[in-house]
């Protein structure tokens, strides 16, 4: 099976009930075709770059599943048929180095000490 992320904008105007229908149903797609989900985040509403259907402003979601072609030829096909998204894009992250992939927990270092900070004489120098 192969990554997957999904970002979709959806009309700002739309009700809870709407935005449900439509995150549930990019969900069904997922467990029909065994494919897997990851997260679903809500980004919020954002002011678009330029308008799309009349509209300045749109609702963003995130979405991150396993699965194969077919499920994300469906998946596109019933947004793309969906009015009340305004866009949306699939990107295959499968050959995205581990340290970027979003399910993975990255370690992340200690703070740095000053033991650690070797200082330069130009440190040095804007320090004076």
């Amino acid at each position: 099976m192969r990554k997957y992320e999904t970002i979709f904008i959806l009309q700002p105007e739309l009700s809870e009930d709407d935005i449900k229908s439509v995150t549930a149903k990019a969900q069904d797609v997922i467990s029909t075709y065994k494919g897997e989900c990851f997260r679903m985040d809500d980004w919020g509403i954002r002011k678009l770059a330029y308008p799309i259907k009349k509209s300045a402003r749109g609702r963003y979601y995130y979405l991150r599943f396993d699965g194969d072609s077919a499920l994300i030829a469906e998946l596109e096909r019933r947004l793309r048929l969906d009015d009340k998204v305004l866009r949306y894009q699939s990107v295959n992250i499968t050959n995205v180095p581990e340290r970027i992939a979003p399910e993975k927990k990255v370690d992340v270092p200690e703070a740095v000490t000053e033991e650690t900070v070797e200082e330069t004489p130009a440190a040095e120098e804007a320090a004076e």
